[in-house]
This record gives C-alpha cells, structure tokens and sequence, in this order.
C-alpha cells in the first residue's frame, strides 16, 4: 500500500488526534448492551505477500489457514476484479465457520465510472458477494484522490441506491472532503442519515484522513504501517483509543493492517491481538509468524 508512504516517518507527528465531538454521542445513542464484535485481518491472504505467515506444506490451502489465524480479510482483490459467484462460494466453504469477508468495491465502479452509470457493475457485485452469505461483512468504498467535492451529488445518487440490509464504509481522498468544514459536514451528516461507516484511514502522509469522527457504531479503520519500530506506537495508541469507544458504545471494530512491505503486517497483528486479550480478556486467536529456518 503505497497511498500515503513517507521515507522518513520518525520527522513526523503520527499521533492521534482528538474525537470529535459526534464520535460519543453517535456511540452512546446506539449502544446497545452486548459485546462488540472485534475483528482483526490483513488485506491479503497469498503467500507471496505474507511471507513467514504460512508453515511448510500448507499447499493451496492458504485460506484455509489464514482463516484459522485471522477472523477476517479486507479482500482488496475486490478492486481489480468482480469475482465468479462459484469461485465466492468456494471461499465460503473453504474458510472458517466465524470468519468475515469485506470486499472492496471494485475500480469499475469507484474509479473509472466514478459511481455514474453503474448500476450493471454493481448489480454483478451483489450477485458475486452475496455467496458469502453470513460471511459478508461491511463493503468499503474507496474513491481516487482526484474524486472533488464538486461530485456530491453523484455519491449521494449511489448511497440512494445502495441496499440497507448491506454494510457499506466509505473513503475519500480528495482533502476537500474533510478541510472544508461545509462540505466536510454536509458528507458527515449523510452517512449518518443512511447509517454508513466513514472509514478511517491511518497512514503516515495523509493526516487529514484521520478524522476519528465516527458516523455509526461500527468502526472501520485502515491502518498502514511504515516497516518502522513507530509502528508499535501507534498501536498502542489506537488500543488506548478504541477502549475508550467500547466503553462509550462501539458496536463492532473492524481493523485491518497494511504495511508498505507486507510481510510484517501479521506481525503487526499479532502484537495488537495478544494487547486487546491480555487487557480486555478477548480470546482472539494471536497469528504467529513461522521463522525462516523452518
């Protein structure tokens, strides 16, 4: 993930800034009671990006133990493609009973037809995704940078016609979206309206992308690693940080961890997970890492 790579990460401020003010009240409006649900996953699951994940002789059946390590996957490979409802089918049955797809809305859509005219490409969507039946977890829209506020109304035309019983989190790019404080509201209160997730998108050279205003209990945050010890740091901020909205009222938290370099992010997981069991008593699975020399 190369969207907000900076050489030298340790020159800047990575630290996270405060809620904003809605981010409680949306929380304790919609808490329920129950325990969140807490997922945590990479964006990929193939050996040649996951180096020194998988053990000697797993074969082709790299799902089948990623899914064992990992409760879930932010299916980047949504983007590029929409996938043969066969081929989803065949993830389903292949991954664990509890694990979760969230798959990315494909380029088509978000980036060459920049959600005018889609309505073919996104029915073949659904018509893909819906074989992960219970497995289906929140969509995620991600627009290219060059998408402007001047497009409002074409993103509102999408989001009229998107299925309520099908969790969608939306990024944008462009800092229009969040340095104009109308135009910033104006997107803020329309997810709110139609109860969709603004995701948070932690990168080291996009700050304006962690807005930490939360428009629905459920928190989708992206966060990119810099393959520096700082890395850590971070997290353990956003542990401190997502505490605090469990406690408010989050609903569900669906954190996924990218690196410039993939092959630490489920390094970067397993430090994250083993912190939330020891201080929050979950019992999440920690995926470790095989060494080299085996």
């Amino acid at each position: 993930m190369k969207f907000g790579k900076v050489d030298d990460p340790s020159s800047l401020n990575l630290n996270l800034p405060k809620d904003h003010e809605d981010t409680i009240r949306i929380l304790t409006k919609n808490k329920d009671n129950k325990k969140a649900k807490i997922r945590i996953g990479c964006a990929k699951w193939n050996k040649y990006d996951l180096k020194n994940f998988y053990p000697k002789g797993v074969g082709n059946k790299e799902l089948e133990y990623y899914s064992s390590r990992f409760n879930s996957i932010e299916f980047n490979a949504f983007f590029y493609r929409i996938f043969p409802p066969e081929m989803v089918k065949n993830w389903y049955y292949r991954s664990s009973d509890n694990f979760t797809f969230f798959p990315k809305i494909p380029q088509t859509i978000s980036q060459f037809r920049r959600l005018k005219d889609c309505d073919d490409k996104l029915d073949q969507y659904f018509k893909s995704i819906i074989n992960f039946k219970e497995k289906l977890g929140t969509c995620f829209l991600q627009m290219h940078p060059s998408f402007k506020p001047d497009s409002f109304d074409d993103l509102v035309s999408f989001i009229e016609k998107w299925p309520s019983d099908i969790k969608l989190s939306i990024e944008m790019r462009h800092t229009d979206w969040y340095n104009d404080p109308i135009v910033y509201e104006a997107l803020q209160q329309l997810l709110v309206e139609y109860t969709i997730s603004s995701t948070i998108t932690d990168t080291a050279g996009r700050r304006d992308l962690i807005h930490m205003r939360l428009s629905t209990p459920t928190a989708f945050i992206r966060f990119t690693g810099a393959n520096h010890e700082s890395d850590y740091v971070r997290l353990d901020e956003w542990f401190e940080r997502i505490k605090s909205w469990i406690d408010a009222g989050l609903n569900e938290l669906n954190f996924f961890i990218h690196q410039n370099v993939e092959v630490e992010s489920p390094l970067l997981a397993s430090y994250f997970i083993e912190r939330l069991n020891q201080e929050m008593s979950l019992n999440l699975v920690v995926p470790k890492t095989i060494s080299p020399k085996n």
